[in-house]
């Protein structure tokens, strides 16, 4: 609890440390930065208030490890005398690390958790405006130090104008190009690489060779007649201080001897007791790398730390350094030799001592850096030794791969003002010595067969075959790949052979002779390619069609001997409509020798069919292939047709037409005739499209939009812009055509009351499946639409004329198109406005209007739908755009 406690005071601390020495965290500059670079704040302004908050990245670093050394315990105390926790024994790794020393850039993966989370609350308090404040009221000028340094770093973050934004990105593609372009040398990027740091671990058993020194933490544990538990820092003397044991000097001790010490001194005060040292938390050494390391220099480490692990923390190995012969210093002699591919290809860390205080790694400059491409399993860049061999170079490319040509490897070398080719015969490679910039080929075999024969075509087992003492004829060949299949054409086969220039030539062979022994056999050659061809008469599939009135129209498989009630059997039967009366055969003209055109197409044969299946009166007929079948729909079939009478009439519902003339009044008088609310005058039909109709619909649509494009195209040409016009005409005429659907339904103008007085005349017209007929209740209204003042609805009055109800819409506005005025009738009749036309109760009178120059779209739509044919609404959608 105590120790709980002195950690959250400690936390505490460091965080007040830490908002008064560095008030913004990495993420805070950058959001920062970027909002205030987008606002046009200048760069003096930015750099002003960066250095008010606080910001430094020396003060970031310095907040970050003490959080970090608290969070560890390694603070709080040289000595804990007591019931030590096993937990606070655990050793962890002391050293700076290489994001510390500068040598990466902080990513969320280098942070601590903790730091992590903090920065991204801090953040967003930030973006949000709740953290706003300056963390100090210091003005700072020009030539302050401070201001120098941070402008410097944020004129290299982020320029201060487009010139040198330009300049700025034309660097940074510079250096994509170098780096896209520098040789990839085996193994130089293995202490790059942040998942591969070589960190010591820290909590393995303690060497009993370990060298104790300042720094190092011991624990003491006593127990027997005696229980004690002691951990203890050694001074900067080398020495510890132990109650009832005074001082003991340490360093430079083993672990070993160090224990023998301790028992020597302590043994007489614990009598009868066991006395264990152990090793606590490790101290850290300074070691220098130096030579052609990316970052040279001193590096403070875990004193357990390793070449490698230096090595990393410098950065890795420069472009000039060497990877083969890495020096360790100690006390100014040779204490080991690295060779980084001893571990890396070997698995020996060979050389990778652990390192003391003031240890120096000396890493110098490469012998001879050989490339080797082509055929090998890993292409690239290698440094070697001055005595290393082609072989050792093949070894470390992982050898060739499976198609590399290995009689000899290809060296290009450049010596003596010149370039020098070797051929390097394969048991030669061992002997011959490589030097630096040397180039190595290795080629591919040549993509040629010794000892093949392919067989193509129509044979069971197509492929390639070994050519050699059991293959080497045509008739073992085919044999090898089980005979020719039913559909070959055996007697003319062909084989291609190459020639020595690699010409092809072709050599007709009779394979169906050959088989069965009555001409010679023919001896094949490597590379030869035999092809078996097929018949051409099932080269072409064979099929049977058969359509008409049969279940299941089609093609079918051509098989022999099938008959038409064969044919008809597969297609599931005959249908009801099937005609037994009339079914034909249309059959294909094949004349393979003709040297005309023949007037003839196919040749027919009709038939009628018995028991509604058996042909009459030529029984057996056989179909060929390709035949076609038709069977007729039967002239005594229909299927019933209705239509629907709804409104004002005696019985509304849907009736059959009995025969194809069935007229209004004959409906009508099914229905039982008008009831006594019924406004017959009134009376509209409704019709379905049938497939002409739409057809017909169809192509005026198509039509009109053809000459709508055609007329703004015109309008366009001449004009300076002509094509952004064209373009704009385009796009509003597929607006406005896109409006435009066709109706499935469309009225029909009729005179119900004439039809009815005059049965069977002109007023009387047919009915056909689908109609719907609508007999209305009388309505006394009149509606007044378009260009008038006030549209309106007022009752009809008989005998007034237009300029009556035009009066009771206000009258005609300034934009009406008076004499095309027109009227369309409850019946679905239309009628331009004139002294003879009459107003009928339930019509509408639409006044066009002068502004649109034309009718709208919903008005002519309106006359097309009302008008009592189809060809006044084609009409009017052909002409819709003119």
């Amino acid at each position: 609890m105590k120790r709980t406690f002195i950690i959250l005071m400690c936390l505490t601390l460091a965080t007040s440390i830490g908002w008064a020495q560095s008030g913004m965290t990495d993420n805070q500059v950058l959001q920062y930065v970027m909002q205030e670079r987008e606002k046009g704040t200048s760069q003096s302004q930015i750099v002003s208030r960066l250095l008010q908050r606080g910001v430094t990245a020396a003060q970031i670093r310095k907040v970050r490890r003490m959080y970090n050394d608290m969070r560890k315990g390694s603070t709080f105390s040289d000595m804990t005398v007591g019931n030590a926790d096993n937990k606070d024994r655990m050793r962890t790794n002391n050293g700076i690390s290489r994001l510390e020393s500068g040598q990466s850039p902080q990513k969320k993966s280098d942070m601590d958790y903790d730091d992590y989370l903090e920065n991204e609350r801090y953040a967003g308090e930030y973006a949000q405006g709740r953290i706003t404040g300056y963390r100090n009221n210091r003005t700072y000028d020009a030539n302050d130090p401070d201001y120098i340094e941070l402008e410097e770093e944020l004129d290299a973050w982020i320029p201060q104008d487009t010139a040198q934004l330009v300049k700025h990105l034309q660097n940074e593609l510079e250096r994509y190009k170098t780096k896209k372009n520098k040789k990839k040398v085996f193994g130089r990027d293995i202490f790059n690489r942040r998942d591969l740091t070589f960190e010591p671990e820290m909590n393995i058993a303690t060497p009993q060779s370990y060298v104790l020194g300042p720094g190092d933490i011991v624990n003491i544990d006593v127990w027997g007649a005696s229980r004690d538990n002691i951990s203890t820092t050694i001074s900067p003397d080398g020495t510890i201080t132990v109650e009832n044991g005074g001082v003991i000097e340490l360093s430079g001790l083993t672990v070993a001897q160090a224990k023998q010490r301790l028992r020597n001194r302590l043994g007489s005060f614990y009598q009868d007791s066991q006395i264990q040292m152990t090793l606590g938390q490790t101290r850290t050494i300074t070691v220098h790398v130096m030579g052609e390391a990316r970052k040279p220099g001193s590096y403070t480490l875990s004193a357990f730390a390793t070449v490698f692990h230096a090595l990393h923390m410098a950065g890795g190995i420069s472009d000039l350094g060497t990877l083969r012969n890495i020096k360790v210093f100690r006390g100014g002699r040779l204490l080991s030799v690295v060779d980084v591919y001893d571990y890396m290809l070997n698995g020996k860390l060979t050389g990778n001592v652990r390192l003391a205080d003031n240890d120096i790694i000396q890493v110098g400059t490469y012998d001879n850096l050989v490339n080797i491409d082509g055929k090998v399993k890993r292409p690239m860049w290698y440094e070697m030794k001055a005595n290393e061999s082609l072989a050792t170079l093949l070894r470390y490319s992982g050898g060739y791969t499976g198609d590399a040509f290995t009689k000899y490897t290809r060296v290009y070398r450049k010596a003596a003002g010149k370039y020098n080719v070797f051929n390097v015969e394969e048991f030669d490679a061992n002997s011959f010595r490589l030097y630096d910039n040397d180039s190595v080929t290795v080629d591919s075999i040549i993509p040629r067969y010794e000892n093949m024969v392919e067989v193509k075509g129509a044979v069971f087992r197509p492929g390639m075959y070994q050519i050699g003492e059991q293959i080497n004829s045509v008739r073992t060949v085919i044999e090898a790949a089980s005979g020719v299949t039913e559909y070959a054409f055996a007697r003319h086969g062909i084989i291609q052979r190459m020639k020595a220039d690699r010409k092809l030539t072709t050599i007709a062979v009779d394979i169906e002779g050959i088989m069965n022994e009555t001409v010679p056999d023919v001896t094949l050659q490597s590379e030869d390619v035999l092809f078996v061809p097929t018949r051409t008469d099932i080269q072409e599939k064979e099929t049977l069609t058969i359509l008409g009135e049969v279940q299941f129209p089609g093609t079918y498989t051509f098989s022999e001997n099938t008959t038409i009630e064969d044919l008809i059997l597969q297609a599931g039967g005959l249908k009801n409509s099937a005609s037994t009366s009339k079914v034909e055969v249309a059959r294909r003209m094949v004349n393979p020798a003709s040297e005309r055109v023949d007037s003839m197409i196919s040749r027919t044969y009709s038939f009628a069919l018995k028991d509604g299946l058996f042909i009459d009166g030529e029984p057996g007929f056989v179909l060929q292939p390709f035949d076609e079948v038709f069977v007729h729909q039967s002239a005594g079939y229909s299927v019933q047709q209705n239509v629907t009478v709804s409104g004002e009439v005696m019985f509304s519902g849907i009736y059959s037409l009995s025969k194809r003339e069935t007229r209004l009044s004959d409906v009508l008088k099914m229905a039982g005739g008008p009831n006594q609310y019924a406004y017959v005058k009134g009376a509209r039909l409704e019709r379905r499209v049938n497939e002409e109709e739409r057809h017909k619909l169809e192509e005026a649509y198509r039509m009109a939009r053809r000459e709508q494009q055609n007329n703004l195209m015109e309008t366009a040409l001449g004009s300076s812009n002509a094509m952004a016009i064209a373009q704009l005409a385009e796009k509003q005429s597929a607006s406005e055509l896109e409006k435009f659907q066709i109706p499935d339904i469309y009225p029909v103008g009729i005179e119900l009351d004439k039809a009815l007085a005059h049965p069977g005349g002109e007023e009387d017209i047919l009915l056909r499946e689908g109609d719907r007929i609508f007999v209305p209740q009388y309505n006394g209204t009149i509606r007044i639409n378009g260009a008038v003042l006030h549209p309106n609805t007022v009752g009809y009055k008989k005998g007034k004329k237009l300029s009556y109800y035009i009066d009771q819409a206000g009258g005609y506005s300034k934009s009406a198109r008076k004499k095309h005025t027109y009227i369309i009738y409850m019946n679905g009749m239309i009628a331009r406005a004139g002294a003879k036309v009459k107003i009928e109760p339930g019509c509408e009178i639409i006044v066009p209007s002068k502004a649109q120059g034309k009718m709208t779209m919903a008005e002519k739509m309106a006359m097309a739908t009302s008008g009592a044919s189809l060809a006044t609404m084609a009409a009017t959608v052909a002409n819709l755009f003119k």
